[in-house]
């Protein structure tokens, strides 16, 4: 069991999880990834990233692998296991990828800490071609994708804060910016609906739901229902969904302590609330969920865990 035991076992091989794997490793620290599905976390289904310092023109795949590799040369274990659960036993966390009747510890690890970075998924409009047509018109991130559609006709489905950030920010950029949410008042900070209202070429669509995507290689609009079943086609070339997110917290709902929105409770300083537990990316409280952001996560979670283990 020595050799399942390390300083730093990450769970999560995104920006943030791969970022603090190479700060932890540069430290000579013994370090383990764990991945439940693919390298790279949410960016790998962006095909082109304009807002990465240095790299305007990257797609997700190509940096994520780099970020990758680039761990992996510097000495870190990347396995691909889905982490089951995370408990004490005293001098170490166990972490545990299967749960094994015989008693056996084929899939557990000992870590000294712990730095959590599994992330966080964008909720979906759960329609047909959705996932087919992501990239292809359908975005999640209006600052990562927003500079794609200058000067063209674009709508925003949502109504809390981040879809009327996302709308300020696309009204500066696109021809026309069309707001579909499916009650009359929006669940975002007035200030937003009133600095909206002043954009010409701004147009609300209340108390509509989205029915349908148009667009067979790409996106050419969706059709919205209002509640008096009344249909309506509106032509775009780009839906920005901000529907709300879902962190992927659930294993460690009695690890750490959690929001209400599920998001692990921690600051600048990375911290939970549980001793030796840190957090990096997008599964934290934060204002901003982007890539630069998770990579300062990840770097700043590794280094107060090598603190921590000093």
């Amino acid at each position: 069991m020595q050799d399942k035991i390390y300083d730093v076992i990450v769970i999560g091989a995104g920006m943030a999880g791969l970022t603090a794997a190479i700060y932890a490793v540069r430290a000579n620290k013994k370090v383990l990834v764990l991945e439940g599905k693919t390298h790279g976390g949410q960016i790998i289904t962006t095909f082109h990233i304009a807002n990465y310092p240095g790299l305007p023109k990257v797609s997700g795949v190509d940096l994520m692998n780099s970020v990758y590799n680039q761990a992996k040369e510097l000495g870190a274990e990347i396995e691909y296991a889905e982490v089951m659960k995370v408990k004490d036993e005293g001098e170490f966390e166990s972490v545990i990828t299967e749960d094994f009747e015989d008693g056996s510890d084929e899939g557990k690890y000992l870590a000294r800490t712990v730095i959590i970075a599994t992330g966080s998924s964008e909720r979906k409009l759960e329609l047909e071609n959705e996932e087919k047509l992501t990239g292809r018109g359908i975005s999640y991130c209006a600052t990562c994708d927003g500079g794609f559609y200058k000067d063209k006709p674009v709508a925003v489905v949502g109504g809390g804060n981040t879809a009327l950030y996302d709308a300020l920010y696309l009204a500066d950029v696109a021809s026309k910016v069309y707001i579909v949410h499916r009650r009359n008042e929006f669940r975002g900070n007035a200030f937003l609906v009133d600095k909206l209202k002043t954009k010409e070429n701004v147009e609300f669509v209340l108390e509509s739901v989205t029915t349908k995507l148009i667009g067979e290689k790409k996106i050419e609009g969706l059709e919205v229902e209002n509640l008096s079943h009344e249909k309506r086609t509106l032509t775009v070339d780009g839906i920005f969904v901000a529907v709300g997110r879902v962190p992927a917290t659930e294993i460690f709902k009695d690890l750490v302590e959690l929001d209400e929105g599920g998001y692990v409770k921690a600051g600048e300083d990375c911290h939970t609330s549980r001793e030796g537990v840190f957090v990096a990316g997008d599964c934290r409280v934060k204002s901003l969920r982007q890539l630069v952001t998770a990579s300062s996560d990840g770097a700043v979670a590794a280094t107060e865990a090598v603190h921590y283990l000093k």
